[in-house]
């Protein structure tokens, strides 16, 4: 079992509107952010949803299709034909690092068995942790009706096992809110040696709820984002504890 990196202790917005067939949001670097509050989708739950599947032949193979472009492709079973039993096993896990409008800080992840809380600080809950990649992958739910307690939400992506695996894998981040269209970002950037991924950021800007597109890969785990995103927590060794959902 691995162990790495566990808790110790305004603007303008341009964006992809998507279209009728998929009714999504995709960010992408031209088209990086989005308000859910000038959408009317700033209350309720918002679901923040993980899921990926191995690549199939990758530079001279298939010719690759986009999961933004065809999202149901991300319910299929990992393609894993041709692959070793190392790239069959690849681990991704989806944590949240957290700030409070009181300065609380913290983090929700599989790691230490930080799943967090979705009716009490930091009104956000991991569901479950994913090994596999299926279909319904792993999921995030953030209560946004205590949206005027919360700062700032990084939502971030790493690999379990510390098999630097990014480029061999389809990962989509969909954020599903309680009304309109759900936003997508992929991470089908190659980054063959990175570890983790800041994918979004959620942060409340003067009572407006902004989410923003980061996809920024790095060769460490949550001690690297935290010092790239100046949070200011304690790391240390860390492993997995059960899930509670």
């Amino acid at each position: 079992m691995g162990l790495f990196d566990g808790l110790w202790r305004g603007r303008t917005a341009d964006f992809d509107s998507g279209n009728a067939a998929t009714n999504a949001i995709e960010l992408t670097k031209r088209h990086s952010q989005v308000s859910l509050t000038k959408q009317g989708a700033a209350t309720g739950h918002l679901r923040v949803n993980l899921a990926w599947r191995m690549r199939s032949s990758d530079i001279g193979g298939p010719q690759r299709e986009s999961l933004l472009r065809h999202p149901f492709k991300a319910l299929k079973p990992p393609e894993v034909m041709g692959h070793s039993q190392s790239m069959v096993n690849v681990d991704l896990d989806l944590g949240c690092l957290y700030e409070l409008q009181d300065g609380t800080k913290g983090v929700v992840q599989p790691l230490g068995g930080y799943f967090g809380d979705v009716n009490a600080p930091p009104y956000v809950k991991l569901s479950g942790d994913d090994r596999f990649g299926s279909a319904s992958g792993e999921t995030i739910y953030i209560n946004l009706d205590q949206r005027e307690a919360i700062k700032r939400l990084l939502l971030f992506v790493y690999i379990y096992d510390q098999t630097p695996a990014f480029d061999r894998t389809h990962a989509i981040v969909t954020l599903y809110p309680s009304n309109g269209p759900r936003i997508e970002i992929g991470l089908d950037e190659r980054h063959p040696q990175a570890r983790s991924c800041a994918v979004v950021m959620i942060e409340n800007v003067k009572n407006e709820i902004w989410v923003r597109r980061e996809v920024k890969f790095v060769y460490g785990f949550q001690a690297e984002l935290d010092r790239l995103y100046g949070w200011g927590l304690q790391w240390g060794r860390g492993h997995k504890m059960k899930s509670q959902r």
